[in-house]
């Protein structure tokens, strides 16, 4: 292998991992060959939520500036119960958030962070972006990682020193690598349903849900049944919406059919207004939220890598799915980029780094979700806790998780 293949890093999947990955890579110097399986890039999903821990990250890849003119920067947090509509609790963010954080807590469409992501791809030579492309076989050994890839009917390989598998919860390279490793390549059910939708401000439902939800902030309504997350995106001209409730496994996928029924049995029991909201905005996308066992390996040592949805998609209770696949594909580009001599031994570093605060961040869901589904007395208990804890305190709280740096760059 020459010198430029035997730097060069293979990554599967062109979501915000592995293009993240692939802008974090090149940078650092590194020739990347970026694979996706769709034919044209689709945003999947709807909104997301990018907290500062993710968007110090885009600033600092030259991404950031790309994604403001169609971001929205929300001024809070806000709790409110479903039922009467009271508002719990408040989390500062805004202004106050970036000062404290050191960045921008953003609200955005899905497909505008792609964009400004493939934008940053495009003025990068030394990234080689192939749709349509199918990794069929994976194979280590003395010359590095080779991909076996299908495009357009006609087998290729493409030889590097690693492969990142950035290809999302229903990963196909999970499922390629050592079985003796990876010993649950298949995603897990959750038993939750995420209900979505998007509607434009000066619609009926738009009207309807800024009649009872804070148009510039990210609005959560709880519930026992359900919850609600609501903000606005695409420059605040129009609202995303996405309800949570427990469900029946339907096809695999990032949007199915599901009987609406369930959204409307888990929402009866709400304000009027949220009924309004429910009938109006439809019709609801149905997207069945899967997880992958977080024990499994992210590496191995012969060279490959899973980073994002792919290593450890986990519920989204914590807001923090795009930031968990920023945060890899920077943190393991600097990993292996800090060890020049040993690249493969530097993955394994990277996943015993990595690990705790992935895990951190998946018990923050775990326990908001309690929370935020809450019932009878553990309802009562949390009304109070949120009532007599100020808002300040409550930004204290999630410190840990917003205001995380990475280690010191090149």
């Amino acid at each position: 292998m020459d010198d430029q293949r035997s730097r060069q890093i293979v990554i599967v999947g062109a979501g915000v991992a592995g293009l993240t990955a692939a802008i974090a890579f090149a940078e650092r110097g590194y020739p990347v060959q970026l694979f996706e399986q769709a034919p044209r890039l689709e945003a999947v999903g709807a909104g997301l939520q990018l907290s500062p821990n993710a968007t110090r990250i885009l600033r600092d890849l030259g991404v950031l500036d790309r994604l403001l003119p169609a971001a929205v920067r929300p001024e809070a947090v806000v709790l409110k119960d479903a039922r009467t509509l009271r508002q719990l609790a408040r989390v500062p963010l805004g202004q106050s958030g970036e000062s404290r954080w050191g960045a921008p807590y953003l609200v955005a469409h899905r497909a505008d962070l792609q964009s400004a992501l493939l934008a940053c791809v495009a003025e990068m030579p030394d990234v080689h972006l192939t749709l349509g492309a199918r990794v069929e076989k994976i194979a280590t050994g003395s010359h590095g990682v080779t991909a076996t890839v299908e495009i357009g009917g006609k087998t290729v390989e493409e030889q590097g020193s690693l492969l990142v598998g950035a290809d999302g919860v229903w990963s196909s390279v999970r499922g390629l690598v050592d079985a003796k490793r990876m010993a649950s390549p298949r995603s897990r059910f959750s038993g939750e349903l995420a209900w979505r939708t998007t509607v434009a401000v000066d619609s009926a439902a738009g009207q309807a849900f800024a009649a009872i939800g804070a148009a510039d902030c990210v609005t959560t309504f709880l519930h026992p049944g359900f919850h609600m997350v609501a903000y606005p995106v695409s420059k605040g001209d129009a609202f995303n919406l996405v309800a949570f409730t427990r469900g029946e496994r339907i096809a695999e996928g990032w949007s199915g059919h599901a009987d609406p029924d369930i959204l409307a049995a888990a929402m009866r029991d709400t304000a009027p207004g949220l009924g309004r909201l429910l009938e109006m905005a439809g019709p609801w996308l149905v997207w069945p939220l899967h997880t992958v066992e977080q024990k499994q390996p992210w590496t191995t040592p012969a060279g490959i890598a899973l980073i994002g949805d792919a290593a450890h998609a986990m519920t989204p209770f914590a807001a923090q799915g795009a930031a968990m696949a920023i945060e890899d594909a920077a943190t393991l580009a600097e990993a292996v980029y800090a060890s020049p001599t040993n690249p493969l031994a530097a993955l394994a570093v990277w996943e015993q780094s990595r690990r705790p605060r992935v895990v951190q961040v998946a018990r923050r869901g775990a326990v908001n979700r309690l929370a935020w589904h809450a019932s009878g007395p553990v309802a009562i208990a949390r009304n109070l806790f949120l009532k007599i804890r100020p808002s300040e305190k409550l930004a204290t709280d999630l410190d840990w998780l917003y205001g995380w740096h990475a280690a010191p760059g090149r």
